[in-house]
């Protein structure tokens, strides 16, 4: 068994963990939830090693654990897969999974790369993934880097894993991959940790819950002894609001038309329109061509053929620079990480890059930090972002809060089409609902344009007028009014349902 017994910590101005008391047990998977800086990541980094608790004491076995870094846990039996990808990408997946192993591997002061990539090959196929151990690391898609992250886990043969939100980024067949491994490691006796914000997981996999709230122990309890609206009551203090948001100020004017867009293996002549205050939701599973189109449109991707209209004129995006100074089109990515933040820099930068031009000195051409302050200032407050100041780091920030910033930098620039990718990948309850009620609002009170692309099917029943459905880089169906079947999610998901079977 693994103690944590009165673990505090406590960061300038953040009470991170006060007298936190869990027990977890070998054989079971004990899911860990709570809100966006409840004090998760913050225990799985004590767990590890990466963090010293100032208070309290973890226990293994009744023995005291006092790993002082990632690499005595590693030691100790401690391995994680973090949220955020601890990646080489210049390196090949099979010294990414052996990294830490790779002394093994040395005779005279040369490595024997074939046993090197042979062992990580028995790993990458444990997760089922289909990757040559040769190829480099920076090549593979999110979701590929994700499975990696998980072999290199397994490789440790670990008694302790911790799994941090471990399908944020990965397909539902891959997540079902990934829940058969764990009911395997299980059978071995191994204490596994599960931070997931995707309740019904926890209901599907996990034998006990934990819940945090700001920094303190609510409860554990058995699964079987808890629902979902128990388990949200315990995250957020409240009940959640359920039902669908009713938009009913989409006009007829077509915003975007999109006709025959093609890229071969990315867009097989996609053909679509968006009208004026519109939300359309693009659904389908990782890779099924919705963000490959999205990326097109935004000027990422360049298409091969086919058509764009925005407000009836031919155009033609060049990158995602022309697409928000010329066009008034924003892309908030799903991969904030990488693509959405600047992690190292402040609050101030990641909120105003966008509009640097804006408040820069029309003859000295230097940024008027007053303009800069009060723009980042009022985004914050906007959008509730839970931080110390405009100078906060951004990769300091929660989950929540990161994504709340990715957002505002494209609501500052006041554009008049939004595409938001995956907009709650990765957040807990509370945030997720407060950025429905946001997309929602930007739609119906403001009259923006709004395409949302997730494989949340109740997000996109919830928050979406209509519905175009993704397989194979192809649309293969369209629900043309959701308001027309009551947004009855059990209706409309049959609907969905429908659309695959046909299409295969």
């Amino acid at each position: 068994m693994l103690k944590v017994e009165n673990v505090c910590k406590l960061f300038p101005g953040v009470q991170a963990l006060n007298m936190v008391n869990i027990d977890f047990k070998e054989g079971e998977i004990h899911a860990l939830l709570g809100e966006n800086g409840a004090g998760k990541s913050t225990l799985i980094k004590i767990i590890c090693g990466v963090y010293p608790p100032d208070e309290g004491k973890l226990l293994l076995d009744s023995q005291a654990l006092k790993a002082k870094s990632y690499i005595e846990a590693l030691k100790s039996g401690i391995a994680v897969v973090n949220q955020e990808l601890q990646v080489l990408p210049g390196m090949t997946v099979a010294e990414n999974i052996m990294l830490d192993k790779m002394a093994g591997f040395n005779r005279g002061g040369f490595i024997n790369w074939r046993k090197v990539n042979k062992n990580a090959k028995k790993y990458l196929d444990m997760v089922d993934l289909d990757v040559r151990p040769t190829e480099l690391m920076g090549t593979l898609s999110v979701a590929k880097k994700q499975m990696v992250e998980i072999a290199k886990a397994l490789s440790s043969d670990s008694r302790i894993l911790l799994l941090d939100e471990p399908t944020s980024s990965i397909s539902e067949s891959e997540a079902k991959k990934l829940f058969q491994i764990l009911d395997e490691l299980k059978k071995r006796e191994i204490i596994i940790i599960f931070v997931t914000h995707k309740l019904e997981e926890v209901f599907q996999i996990c034998d006990r819950v934990t819940v945090l709230r700001d920094g303190k122990l609510i409860d554990t309890k058995p699964i079987r002894e808890v629902d979902k609206k128990a388990l949200v009551r315990m995250m957020i203090g409240r009940e959640e609001k359920f039902g669908s948001l009713i938009n009913k100020n989409v006009k007829e004017e077509k915003v975007l038309e999109v006709s025959n867009l093609f890229k071969k293996g990315k867009s097989e002549n996609i053909s679509f329109h968006l009208r004026k205050g519109e939300i359309l939701g693009f659904y389908g599973l990782v890779g099924s061509g919705r963000t490959e189109t999205a990326r097109i449109i935004i000027g990422l991707e360049k298409k091969e053929s086919g058509d764009i209209y925005l407000n009836g004129e031919k155009i033609e995006p060049r990158s995602i620079t022309d697409s928000l100074y010329r066009l008034k089109m924003a892309y908030i990515t799903e991969n904030r990480k990488e693509e959405g933040l600047l992690l190292m820099s402040s609050l101030l930068t990641n909120i105003n890059i966008t509009i640097w031009s804006k408040i820069a000195s029309r003859f000295l051409r230097f940024i008027n930090r007053r303009k800069e302050i009060s723009s980042a200032r009022s985004m914050i407050d906007k959008l509730d972002i839970k931080a110390t100041s405009v100078n906060q780091v951004a990769n300091t920030l929660s989950g929540g809060n990161q994504q709340k910033v990715s957002i505002a930098k494209w609501l500052i620039a006041e554009c008049d089409l939004l595409i938001f990718d995956e907009p709650t990948v990765g957040i807990d309850v509370g945030a997720k609902e407060y950025i429905h009620d946001l997309i929602f609002n930007l739609a119906n009170e403001t009259g923006k344009s709004i395409i949302l692309i997730s494989s949340d099917m109740p997000e996109i029943i919830k928050v979406s007028n209509r519905l175009i459905i993704f397989h194979n880089k192809e649309i293969i169906g369209e629900i043309k009014d959701l308001n027309d079947y009551n947004n009855d999610y059990d209706v409309i998901s049959k609907m969905i349902a429908d659309c695959y079977i046909e299409a295969s």
